[in-house]
């Protein structure tokens, strides 16, 4: 049998921010009995990881088909290894992906209370926006509103809108969003809340996910667009899914850091009624 947790990313709280499943092995599995766990876990990502020489071997899945960069499920394979005394308190972790080598390090934060608290650093790599002019129809048909700006990043397209009200209120055609020749679509804008830099949400309807309760790899996208419209290297961030979730995000190059917290709702065990994991990295 196979221990698999259940943990909530970029959240302190159980029951919001965005859950992910972690699965960590023995050995590389097949690419096709990965995507049968992730469709029988049904949630937007299910991460899969084993051992290597120096660090992790890493793999996401929806749960309908192999992405190539995820923020949550990183998190949270990153909150289970030191949970799970897999890696040492002060030891990083280190992954290698689709995405090439990724790390996350466990970092102290002040509250606003002043109490110290333990957060989760991502180091991804940027994927900044370019703006097009080419539009989909099916856009701004899809959303139901009309885009203060339209830009493309390597994975999605990215749209802004006039203010925090707007992102609240889109209500999606989640038909007409799916027939975009993109990952996803981010809506974002300034934030208008206290203590917040900008707001966003996330559809990936072709992915398998209407609606992403909180998106790590969106954030290597909206963190150079709003560091450069902010002039500010560090910001705040509020994903406003019904779940929601909060990061901090940091722009260094062609690096973006993205910092939250995680923590376990439920451990089990996935019965392989194979009576092993079928092996292979196809």
């Amino acid at each position: 049998m196979i221990r698999i947790d259940h943990v909530d990313a970029f959240t302190s709280e159980p029951f919001a921010g965005n859950p992910a499943g972690v699965c960590v092995l023995d050995a590389p599995a097949d690419a096709g009995w990965m995507q049968q766990v992730a469709r029988e876990m049904n949630l937007s990502e299910t991460a899969f990881l084993h051992r290597t020489d120096d660090g992790y071997a890493l793999r996401w899945f929806t749960p309908v088909v192999e992405v190539d960069l995820c923020g949550h499920a990183t998190l949270a394979s990153a909150h289970v290894l030191w949970q799970r005394s897999l890696l040492g308190p002060a030891e990083p972790a280190r992954f290698d992906t689709r995405s090439g080598r990724l790390t996350a390090t466990r970092v102290e934060n002040l509250s606003a209370s002043g109490r110290s608290e333990e957060w989760i650093e991502l180091d991804f790599p940027s994927t900044p926006e370019e703006a097009t002019s080419a539009t989909p129809a099916a856009l701004a048909e899809g959303l139901g509103i009309q885009p203060k700006y339209v830009g493309r990043s390597r994975f999605d397209y990215l749209v802004e809108l006039a203010d925090e009200r707007a992102v609240r209120n889109v209500a999606p055609d989640f038909v007409k969003l799916r027939t975009i020749q993109a990952r996803g679509v981010i809506v974002t804008a300034r934030a208008d809340s206290a203590g917040v830099d900008f707001v966003s949400r996330y559809f990936a309807p072709a992915f398998g996910i209407d609606e992403d309760p909180v998106t790590g790899s969106t954030h290597c996208c909206l963190g150079p667009f709003w560091a450069t419209r902010l002039a500010r290297r560090t910001l705040v961030a509020h994903q406003l899914s019904a779940r929601g979730g909060v990061m901090k995000v940091t722009v260094a190059g062609d690096r973006v850091r993205l910092a939250g917290q995680a923590v376990t709702v439920l451990k089990g065990e996935l019965v392989d009624a194979t009576g092993a994991v079928p092996s292979g990295s196809s």
